[in-house]
């Protein structure tokens, strides 16, 4: 949220400056759009070019060119965006300026952080004295304190909800609304340049899930292209490593949809790149050396169902295609494991299983084409989630192949509270057991 300050010294023409520039953008894929349909999808609907490839570039074609014109109304809808965020500041921090006027000319003194206070260099030497020595005074003055800075902070909230809002818009407008034109994560051919109306959808789809009794979450992160190497250590007590990397891209998408004790939850997440690294040493922790390098397109999706931490299934899969290697030996608090593996060509793999009380376990199998082989075993924890996995896989492939793997999953925090919940039912039915057998002696004392 905008603070105070940020509200009263922020250059607003820079979001103008910005909408000039998105319209600009869409003139030039308006450009690009002539020229693509002229010199690229116009030599598919002549007669020098006929038949089934034709027909499959015909169609291919036409989605880009789609896409040409997709990007102009998205590029458009952007720029709109902008200025309604441009004129909705302007009005709110109009009003805020009106209101520390008003405050000022009222007596009072609003700094540049928006705390208000009683001036009291504008008393007269009888006020002055009015003011130390009369209660009753000095409650009105500070009540008219608390009336002020409630106006100026209501104000200043005004502006972060707009904020959020046109935060809302910008994030919609570039999603793909069209999931038949050809692409999955494509320009937004639909887009508008109306805040309000992207906030009351945003609305409407959170209030529908709250009716049904289901609550969502979810992130969507991109980045790339980047490059950069990082070499550290080695020094007393840190591991010596090295890292290298070129991306592409890396974009990733979670969600969950929560109800009671219900929660679904998914990712999906698609790097493209190449990376190296190396690490070695010993440490507090224990020994660690291991190196890989790996250049391609990797994919992986994954769904879980769980029902507190008493139950769940998941099922995961991956692809990828490129060349890696690598090998690691770690002998740690966290983690013992050896492997080793290389392969080049494309790989697709499954993995599923079920989780009891926080106890899992699963298998996975993946199918290779091309030459490789690699083998691992151990176990190690997720230093962010805190879950222990145990398992091993091997595969090996002359040209076509694959692996399986088995895996097992400790989450000591669904364990604790899985006892904890059996031990409180255990109670509950020994108070049972126990109410019913002083009911029953009662009973009988009753007969005699």
């Amino acid at each position: 949220m905008p603070t105070y300050h940020e509200i009263m010294t922020t250059d607003l023409s820079t979001l103008t400056a910005a909408a000039d520039r998105w319209d600009g953008m869409a003139e030039e894929f308006a450009k690009q759009e002539k020229a693509y349909q002229r010199d690229v999808h116009g030599i598919t609907l002549g007669d020098s070019w006929v038949g089934l490839s034709a027909y499959a570039a015909n169609r291919r074609f036409d989605t880009t060119l789609k896409e040409f014109q997709n990007a102009q109304v998205e590029a458009k809808g952007i720029a709109s965006l902008l200025r309604d965020a441009h004129t909705q500041f302007v009005d709110l921090r109009g009003k805020l300026r009106s209101a520390r006027q008003d405050a000022v000319e009222a007596g009072m003194k609003v700094s540049d952080q928006g705390v208000v206070t009683f001036d009291t260099e504008k008393l007269t030497q009888g006020e002055r004295t009015a003011y130390v020595h009369d209660p009753d005074y000095q409650e009105s003055v500070r009540k008219a304190v608390a009336s002020w800075q409630q106006r100026v902070d209501q104000l200043v909230k005004d502006v972060g909800e707009a904020d959020k809002g046109v935060e809302i818009a910008l994030a919609a407008v570039v999603v793909d609304s069209d999931l038949n034109d050809g692409t999955l994560t494509g320009f937004n051919g639909k887009a508008y340049g109306d805040i309000e109306r992207y906030e009351a959808e945003a609305a409407a789809a959170k209030e529908g899930l709250k009716i049904s009794g289901w609550v969502s979450e979810s992130t969507f992160t991109v980045t790339g292209p980047d490059v950069g190497y990082t070499v550290t250590g080695p020094k007393y007590g840190k591991e010596a490593s090295f890292k290298a990397y070129a991306d592409l891209f890396h974009a990733t998408a979670e969600g969950t949809l929560t109800n009671g004790q219900w929660k679904l939850s998914g990712i999906a997440d698609v790097y493209g790149g190449a990376r190296a690294t190396a690490t070695g040493g010993f440490t507090e922790k224990g020994f660690t050396a291991k190196a890989e390098a790996s250049v391609g397109i990797r994919a992986l999706a994954e769904g879980r169902a769980e029902y507190g931490p008493y139950a769940g299934v998941y099922g995961r899969t991956e692809g990828f295609a490129g060349a890696e290697a690598s090998t690691n030996l770690n002998l740690t608090r966290n983690e013992v494991t050896v492997g080793a593996k290389a392969f080049a060509g494309g790989k697709a793999g499954v993995a599923g299983g079920v989780e009891v009380a926080g106890i899992g376990i699963g298998g996975t199998a993946e199918a290779w084409k091309g030459p490789g082989a690699e083998a691992w075993a151990g176990w190690k924890k997720d230093e962010q989630t805190g879950v222990w996995t145990i398992g091993a896989d091997a595969g090996a492939s002359l040209p076509v192949g694959g692996s399986l793997g088995l895996e097992i999953t400790v989450d000591p925090e669904k364990v604790a509270k899985s006892v904890g919940a059996a031990a409180d039912a255990v109670g509950d039915g020994l108070d049972v057991v126990g109410d019913a057998a002083g009911s029953v002696k009662d009973t009988v004392t009753s007969w005699f």
